[in-house]
């Protein structure tokens, strides 16, 4: 139940990332606009009426300020440049105190080494 929910939530997160939310309410707005208009014109002239843009709908008005107040936030952000701290001219490395060479053995390998397990009785399987 959680896994799905999960990944409701993701791919709503990333329609809304990609703006499919600004496209599906312009889809809401276009049908609206070609249903009223069907009302007083033939389809050909609601079809160029919807679509060419020139008698926009309040929700398509709304839309395009939204979007457009959208994109103006997004280039207001100021990129900060990451500044380090100057690294110390006379760094040294010294060598531990007590420094032991280890054998090239794999000691975990020798370890899992385990003997067969013994064979079950013949008699009881006969």
């Amino acid at each position: 139940m959680f896994v799905r929910l999960g990944k409701i939530f993701v791919v709503l997160a990333l329609a809304a990332t990609l703006g499919l939310h600004w496209a599906l309410l312009q889809t809401v707005a276009w049908t609206t606009m070609l249903a009223d208009n069907l009302r007083t014109h033939s389809l050909s002239e609601s079809v160029e009426r919807t679509f060419d843009g020139q008698y926009p709908c309040p929700i398509c008005k709304a839309i395009a300020a939204a979007k457009k107040s959208e994109q103006k936030s997004e280039f207001t952000q100021k990129m900060q440049k990451l500044e380090f701290p100057p690294a110390k001219a006379n760094l040294v490395l010294f060598a531990p105190s007590r420094f032991e060479l280890l054998s090239q053995t794999d000691s975990v390998a020798e370890l899992t080494v385990l003997k067969p397990p013994t064979p079950p009785p013949r008699e009881f399987f006969a």
